[in-house]
Formats: C-alpha cells, sequence, structure tokens
C-alpha cells in the first residue's frame, strides 16, 4: 500500500444513522463494518468505505465529501491553497485521527485526515 494520499472513504451525511445502514444494507447489500452509536457507520463498499454520518461527526457542512488520507496533514493544507483551493475548517483532532476540510477550485468539499 502507497505512503502518499489514498482515497479511502466518501462521506453521507445522514439524519439517522441506524436507518440509512438499514437502508444502504438492503438496497445495494454493503455490509456494516463498524458503527459508532448515531455518530457514524462505515459500510464496506466495494473497496472504499461508504461513511454515513450523523451530525456530531458531519464535518463536511452537510455536503457529501469525499475523504482523502494524507501522511502530513498540514502539507497537504499548504498545497491545497497553492493548486487554488480553500482551507474551510482548520485542521483539529478527531476521535481517532487529525483531519480538516478543504474546497476544490470548484467548490467541492474534501475531507482531509492523517495520523496525530
Amino acid at each position: 500500500m502507497s505512503d502518499g494520499p489514498q482515497l479511502r472513504q466518501v462521506q453521507h451525511p445522514v439524519s439517522d444513522v441506524g436507518a440509512a445502514v438499514a437502508f444502504y444494507a438492503a438496497a445495494f447489500g454493503f455490509a456494516e463494518k463498524f458503527t459508532d452509536g448515531d455518530r457514524y457507520a462505515a459500510l464496506d463498499a466495494g473497496g472504499l468505505t461508504l461513511a454515513l454520518v450523523g451530525a456530531a461527526e458531519d464535518v463536511a457542512g452537510g455536503a457529501p465529501a469525499a475523504s482523502i488520507k494524507v501522511p502530513d496533514v498540514a502539507a497537504t493544507l499548504d498545497a491545497v491553497v497553492r493548486a487554488g483551493g480553500s482551507v474551510v475548517r482548520a485542521p483539529e483532532q478527531g476521535p481517532h485521527e487529525t483531519r480538516a476540510v478543504v474546497q476544490d477550485a470548484w467548490g467541492n468539499a474534501v475531507i482531509v485526515y492523517g495520523p496525530r
């Protein structure tokens, strides 16, 4: 596996994590990998994780967002800005990692996360 950036999951904000898990299992057959109450559920979506997030974990402001794992969050944020994007949510310590939210030049939200 590469040490560089990796698209690992796509985050979908939902108002009811349990109901959303049931929907994606019934509609698409996605298996549940992990659930943290009404905050977060990870589903196996065939090589990527579909992350269903409740209000407490919705760092992208209600928008679906790709989540890209990077080795250095600060360096990646600098690269995003140099490439024409912007930082819309500064780095913060999440439950398991450091994460930030950026926008590309077209306004798409991207969650950038990496080691603490």
